[in-house]
């Protein structure tokens, strides 16, 4: 799980901002932390780049669409690779004058960077039962997503000769220009804004998708659940993300993200799993065995040795859920022992209890051997 706060909480917006109030909240931020206004400190320094890092995702729609559906856990790991967000140089000047546009829009299109001919990736949620969980389940879903538009076939076109080749780009669907960043020169390649990015012009659109060659549609999807699944478990339904923008690009896929729901008195740690049980004082003093139902079907007996002490734990091995990540077996049932306490003692007990205190207690004379005794007993264990 990444450290780094929220993108949103960075710029101090909500997560429903428009471009104009993110720019508005960047050009604020980023005046209160510039390394002109704030020279040798290093905290607003840190700042004045986090920031950067933050608009520099939400300015970009496909970035920001990625990182409303994952945070910063996408696929694929980190936009800016191993090396992470180098941040990059803005003056003041272009914080007033708007200049800082077309320097973050570089970054996501420059250099030899290619246009993506990949459908977007999709993240659903998915609850299974605790019971599921133990045994593995194939399930099936229904998702709405955005499919090669059956009407025009992809193309986006009602007719086929519909279709032309752009010709501001030529087909390329790119622009390359040289910019000047600072003192530096830099090739900058942009999507083309007369096709957006496809390469093409449509002439005559198709009604159903308008002309994006997409629609949505709902679809099922059917996929198997591992046993011994915890929540947070992402499986990768590969191809069934939305459809590629291009005709001839692939689609996303679709990540399901598991969550499992409680056991009514199991929680769990990895493969095992923890219970406290309630017992008798004769239950501890004489021993018992005691079975509870289990969810692999089979009654699950905890023997209580003669003499066992509230607090102390019974593992039951292999009784457990089933491992997973190609380990074998299952794990071990933990049982913590706890002293049930009488809800109602009629007279007659108390006075049974009464006689009997001498013989129910530890054999100490004094309070302080019993504290010693247990320190000992603690500190062994």
């Amino acid at each position: 799980m990444s450290g780094k706060r929220d993108y949103y909480e960075v710029l101090g917006v909500d997560r429903k901002a428009s471009d104009a109030e993110l720019k508005k909240a960047f050009r604020s931020m980023a005046r209160k932390y510039h390394p002109d206004k704030n020279p040798d400190d290093p905290e607003a320094e840190a700042r004045f780049k986090e920031v950067q890092e933050a608009y520099a995702i939400l300015s970009n729609p496909d970035e920001r669409r990625k990182y409303d559906m994952f945070g910063h856990d996408r696929p694929g790991g980190s936009p800016w690779g191993a090396g992470g967000f180098q941040g990059v140089n803005i003056s003041f000047d272009d914080i007033f004058g708007g200049g800082f546009d077309s320097i973050f829009s570089s970054l996501f299109g420059g250099g030899s960077r290619q246009r993506s001919n990949r459908g977007a990736d999709l993240l659903v949620r998915h609850l299974v039962s605790f019971e599921d969980a133990f045994t593995g389940v194939d399930e099936e879903l229904e998702i709405d997503v955005l499919n090669r538009c059956s009407g025009c076939e992809g193309s986006g076109s009602a007719t086929a000769d519909g279709v032309r080749v752009c010709p501001t780009c030529d087909g390329r669907g790119r622009l390359t220009r040289i910019e000047r960043i600072g003192p530096f020169h830099q090739q900058v390649t942009q999507d083309c804004r007369a096709c957006g990015g496809d390469g093409r012009i449509i002439q005559n659109p198709c009604k159903t998708c308008r002309g994006e060659g997409r629609a949505e549609q709902s679809k099922k999807v059917r996929f198997s659940v591992p046993a011994g699944v915890d929540s947070g478990t992402r499986l990768r339904l590969s191809g069934h993300g939305e459809a590629p923008r291009s005709e001839n690009g692939r689609p996303g896929n679709l990540y399901i993200e598991i969550e499992v729901q409680s056991h009514e008195w199991f929680e769990r740690d990895g493969p095992d799993l923890l219970m406290a049980l309630p017992v008798s004082y004769v239950d501890l003093v004489l021993g018992n065995t005691i079975e509870i139902p289990h969810i692999d079907g089979s009654p699950l007996k905890v023997r209580i040795k003669a003499g066992s002490k509230p607090g102390e734990t019974i593992t039951i091995l292999d009784r457990g859920l089933p491992m997973t990540r190609g380990g074998r077996g299952r794990g071990a049932v933990m049982v913590l022992l706890k002293l049930a306490m009488p809800g109602k003692v009629s007279r007659a007990t108390k006075k049974q209890l009464e006689q009997m205190r001498a013989e129910l207690g530890s054999g100490n004379a004094e309070v302080l051997d019993d504290i010693l005794d247990e320190a000992r007993d603690r500190r062994r264990s």
